[in-house]
């Protein structure tokens, strides 16, 4: 009876150690399986906030966790962490070409070799060296800078008197300079001034005394002309081409040492010696046909013994005459 007794109370110990062991066993697992809080990244929530999904879910985010949380080695920290280093190899030759072009920069604009004295001037008659040099403006002048296309454009604004002019710029410091100039035929004088006027009308300052000009003096201003060149760096003219060719025309009927004279309201003309003044127009046609009528017409007044104050043969198929102003 004891000894059964005795049997019982230690079958009743193992079985107590046994459970025991296994409630250990079982809390261990539990305290291994249990998540570990993990601070989210980028502002994602805490892992206990985000929605429980599928059993598959919860072991592949608690696995993410457990990788998340093994140890890394120093080493491998210290191997991902890489220090840039300036590569002065390949930018060297950088450097030193912009070295350079500073270099040959600095010396192009200090170097009196480079510079221009005074431009070489062929072809003009009128206008001088100097004048033209003064007008460009380019002493003392890098070459390099210099735009020939500027300067033809300077010249033919500054002298009307030009027709055309072509600059070349040479290194080191050459500036060639060729003008065309307008060849003034007629001196217009009007008022207390005068001016010389070429063929096509192109009005520009005396330069001096010129022999074989055409006086004409102006009891009125001519008419206003448009432009009648498409170059734009041509100036309007003063005087209509027509008028200079009818001028040139007269030149050759009048007496000699006879002015011509001329009238807004006649045109052109002169105070013939004989005691009148003769018109002609302003056209160049038919100057000779109108020399002819007027001619005639004196004859047939002296033959009358008519003194006339004044003559036109504006119109040769119609002149006619007044006997007092």
């Amino acid at each position: 009876m004891s000894e059964k007794k005795d049997n019982s109370r230690a079958e009743v110990v193992r079985l107590r150690r046994d459970r025991d062991s296994r409630t250990r066993v079982e809390r261990a697992r539990k305290e291994s399986t249990r998540s570990v809080p993990v601070t989210s990244r980028r502002g994602e929530p805490p892992a206990s906030k985000r929605r429980t999904g599928s059993p598959t879910q919860s072991r592949s985010t608690r696995r993410r966790f457990q990788n998340a949380l093994l140890p890394v080695a120093p080493d491998a920290e210290m191997r991902g962490i890489s220090i840039a280093r300036p590569n002065l190899g390949r930018r060297l030759p950088s450097f030193l070409v912009v070295a350079l072009l500073a270099t040959a920069i600095y010396f192009a604009f200090n170097t009196p070799q480079l510079r221009v004295t005074q431009a070489q001037v062929t072809g003009n008659q009128i206008l001088t060296p100097a004048e033209i040099n003064a007008a460009m403006d380019i002493a003392g002048e890098p070459t390099f800078l210099l735009v020939p296309s500027e300067l033809e454009k300077r010249l033919r604004l500054q002298f009307p008197e030009l027709a055309a002019a072509q600059v070349d710029v040479t290194l080191p410091n050459t500036v060639s300079v060729w003008v065309a100039e307008r060849k003034p035929v007629v001196r217009w004088e009007q008022g207390d001034g005068y001016t010389w006027v070429s063929e096509d009308g192109i009005a520009f300052r005396p330069h001096g005394d010129m022999p074989g000009l055409i006086g004409v003096t102006a009891l009125s201003a001519p008419p206003v002309e448009g432009m009648v060149s498409s170059d734009p760096l041509t100036p309007a003219p003063f005087l209509a081409p027509e008028m200079v060719k009818t001028i040139q025309g007269l030149a050759g009927h009048v007496p000699p040492g006879v002015q011509i004279l001329y009238d807004a309201d006649f045109g052109f003309g002169w105070n013939d010696p004989r005691g009148w003044k003769a018109y002609l127009g302003t056209s160049a046609a038919d100057v000779d046909l109108k020399m002819r009528v007027y001619e005639s017409l004196v004859a047939s007044l002296t033959q009358r013994g008519i003194q006339p104050a004044m003559i036109n043969v504006t119109y040769p198929t119609a002149p006619y005459y007044r006997l007092s102003e």
